[in-house]
């Protein structure tokens, strides 16, 4: 099984973006050492305790303090930008980190309304325009606009040797026919799809374009994962993950991620009794030979190729941790 690590870049309560984002490095590098595939960082615009808004930057030092484990934005929000300036900018990082880039392209907001109106115009047209932006920052990639287009004649530079990978990310199966026709890889968000249907990923690979970038499917599947050495500790820790969650949907969370302490003082309403529960069994929790069989499972449902796991947790040691009994289980042998 390949598995890879996406990373919110989370601030816990008592610490600031700054050890958060150093976390973050630490987290790639370990990462690495211990057999994952990629990592990816994710772009967040003023939403509380998240500490990365532009993965570009954070990706330049972390390729600088790694090797060879693959790097990438989950999700560079593409309507928020002109195709271009994002051509040029991951062209410079394959160009850096040879043969270790990858684009993932979204089409969130990844903040308030208001963040957006600050940060782009007419946000809502550019997603409707989405496919042709889709289309466009291939073409600036691959430089092969048509003769008589506009951008024929401008080039993406530098020109790395290896092209960075482009991923479309998604939950819907909207993202996942555009991945098809465009024929780049996909990666689905189970940790944040309120649509869980695996018959999204059949659309994906029934409708795949063997004339863009690959020449066959490839699906990635993102989901949450909590491990420690017993269940009973793992729930602990998730409990306080989750907890920060609905603490973010009311406007609460800018303390950043509870300790399990603070989770286990916390009066939950009814209302956040049915929350917990539902995010629970969103989430893979237990000890590393439950999580093992749990990802097993879940692979074969999806029929993944690779399973992209976030991890939120107060400590980051426990974070690393979670990460290095997974790999134990499935990369060590």
């Amino acid at each position: 099984m390949k598995l890879s690590i996406l990373d919110q870049s989370p601030v816990s309560s008592g610490t600031t973006a700054h050890q958060a984002l150093i976390e973050s490095m630490k987290l790639a590098k370990t990462g690495e050492n211990l057999g994952y595939s990629r990592y990816w960082i994710a772009e967040h615009h003023d939403i509380a305790g998240l500490s990365c808004p532009a993965p570009e930057v954070m990706l330049g030092y972390i390729g600088a303090h790694t090797e060879s484990i693959r790097i990438g934005a989950g999700a560079v929000l593409l309507p928020h930008y002109k195709p271009y300036r994002i051509a040029e900018t991951y062209n410079l990082l394959a160009t850096m980190f040879p043969e270790r880039i990858d684009i993932g392209i979204g089409r969130a907001p990844g903040g308030s309304a208001e963040a957006t109106m600050a940060l782009s115009d007419n946000f809502l047209d550019q997603v409707r325009r989405m496919p042709e932006s889709f289309d466009d920052l291939l073409h600036f990639l691959q430089s092969d606009f048509p003769s008589d287009h506009l951008f024929s004649k401008v080039s993406a530079s530098p020109q790395p040797e290896v092209l960075p990978e482009v991923w479309m990310l998604g939950t819907s199966e909207k993202s996942a026919l555009l991945a098809a026709q465009k024929g780049t890889a996909y990666a689905f968000g189970h940790f944040m799809s309120n649509n869980n249907d695996p018959e999204i990923v059949h659309t994906y690979k029934r409708n795949f374009s063997r004339t863009g970038l690959v020449q066959q499917p490839q699906f990635i599947l993102a989901v949450t994962v909590v491990c420690a050495e017993t269940t009973e500790r793992a729930e602990e820790i998730a409990l306080s993950s989750i907890l920060w969650s609905i603490q973010r949907s009311t406007g609460e969370g800018e303390k950043g991620v509870p300790s399990v302490e603070e989770a286990k003082r916390y009066t939950f309403s009814v209302e956040d009794q049915q929350k917990v529960e539902k995010m629970r069994k969103k989430m893979i929790i237990g000890n590393p030979k439950a999580v093992k069989q749990k990802l097993i499972d879940i692979q074969r449902l999806y029929y993944a190729d690779e399973i992209i796991i976030v991890t939120i947790t107060h400590h980051y040691e426990e974070r690393i941790q979670s990460y290095k009994l997974i790999a134990e289980e499935l990369l060590s042998h």
